[in-house]
């Protein structure tokens, strides 16, 4: 077996991974236009990056979602039962609220105009993913997503995601997620790309 095809298998996230999620992270959103928009001073914008992620992760994401990653990727995805349990309590808001400062009110803005146009059907939601750019060519997205759309296939369920980076949406598309909307955030935020995938039936 060769090193690549180890390092770029799905390993399910535990909480010991938090330093690895965290730093990849980090790296994979650096140029994101949400993070950046959420974010936007260079100087300290690695370090804000750390702690949002870092948060999300060991408060939320590990507890009540399914959380994998390789070497140099990390993605959480949210099941439709976890649904009402994956999301921040107020304990975790305020933390989120400290890390950002004055673009608290900003974030806000967008996550209720993000959960406003968000489906109401039942649906595995595609919450996060991303590669360290270091690693891009690699497989890591890549397996990570093929991981948990098998997942949705299996419970027969469709998937959806949001993306704010217009690079990647040939990437979801491959793996079969066809846009639904785009949304203007409120404030003179980012387009979000909203995707939906259909459920694929098991080879026979």
């Amino acid at each position: 077996m060769t090193r690549m095809s180890i390092t770029n298998t799905p390993q399910t996230a535990t909480i010991d991974d938090a330093p690895l999620v965290g730093r990849t992270l980090t790296r994979a959103f650096d140029g994101d236009p949400m993070m950046r928009w959420f974010f936007p001073d260079d100087a300290s914008r690695e370090e804000a990056l750390g702690r949002y992620f870092t948060t999300l992760f060991t408060r939320q994401y590990v507890h009540h979602a399914l959380c994998e990653r390789t070497a140099s990727a990390v993605s959480f995805w949210v099941p439709p039962e976890a649904a009402a349990k994956a999301v921040p309590d107020e304990e975790t808001i305020q933390e989120l609220m400290s890390i950002l400062g004055d673009r608290a009110p900003v974030f806000g803005a967008a996550v209720e105009a993000s959960a406003q146009h968000a489906p109401q059907e039942p649906h595995w939601y595609l919450a996060l993913i991303g590669a360290d750019p270091a690693a891009q060519g690699q497989g890591h997205g890549a397996a990570l997503l093929r991981s948990g759309l098998a997942q949705a296939d299996a419970a027969g369920m469709p998937a959806y995601l949001e993306s704010s980076k217009p690079d990647n949406l040939p990437f979801y598309q491959h793996f079969g997620f066809t846009v639904r909307e785009e949304l203007e955030l409120p404030g003179g935020g980012p387009t979000l790309w909203a995707m939906w995938r259909e459920p694929r039936p098991a080879a026979a």
